[in-house]
């Protein structure tokens, strides 16, 4: 039962993000399929925010693909992305797809949020005091970013972003980053 929420819940998100899109009425079309790519160095499992304790180690290196197509929508813009951290200490590492609403404040200031689905390489149970207990392959990614344009096209933010299965299953301990990105607009 469990698992079907979160797989009803992963089809809601890509049809929130592709039924916009595909409409064109709203929908600003890019020519260029790639908009940004952003590269980061985040803080592994950092204890004390979202998902209360750490037990994993090391740096995750964070690369990530926000797509073209876009919606414009409550004030900011709507895009899909997709990416990807690494964890230098062989502990959890992800791949993610999201939808992204992105904000432009009058001073250069960004500020990104979203939510999609991660698949990660970490443990789904307790077996260790040194790994988290993740309680499903497949878990929600929520991406939180407050950023700078250093010029039109190059961008430098700190970025948050949260893994969990938001209890779906009886272990979710949860994994939380938290690091510096650099982006490239094209």
């Amino acid at each position: 039962m469990k698992k079907r929420i979160v797989t009803a819940c992963i089809i809601t998100m890509t049809l929130l993000v592709l039924t916009p899109l595909a409409r064109g009425n709203n929908a600003t079309q890019k020519t260029n399929l790639l908009h940004q790519v952003k590269f980061g160095i985040l803080a592994h499992d950092v204890g004390g925010l979202w998902s209360g304790s750490n037990r994993e180690d090391g740096v995750d290196l964070n690369i990530e693909a926000i797509l073209g197509p876009s919606y414009t929508i409550l004030g900011g813009t709507l895009r899909p992305a997709i990416g990807g951290s690494i964890n230098t200490a062989g502990d959890t590492s992800k791949g993610y797809i999201d939808a992204l609403w992105q904000h432009d404040f009058n001073n250069k200031v960004f500020l990104v949020i979203g939510l999609g689905a991660a698949v990660h390489s970490g443990k789904k149970n307790f077996t260790t005091s040194e790994r988290k207990a993740l309680g499903s392959r497949i878990l929600f990614h929520v991406p939180l970013e407050l950023g700078y344009y250093v010029t039109s096209q190059t961008t430098v933010s700190v970025y948050f972003d949260h893994i969990s299965n938001a209890n779906t299953a009886d272990e979710n301990e949860g994994l939380d980053t938290i690091g510096v990105r650099f982006g490239y607009i094209f």
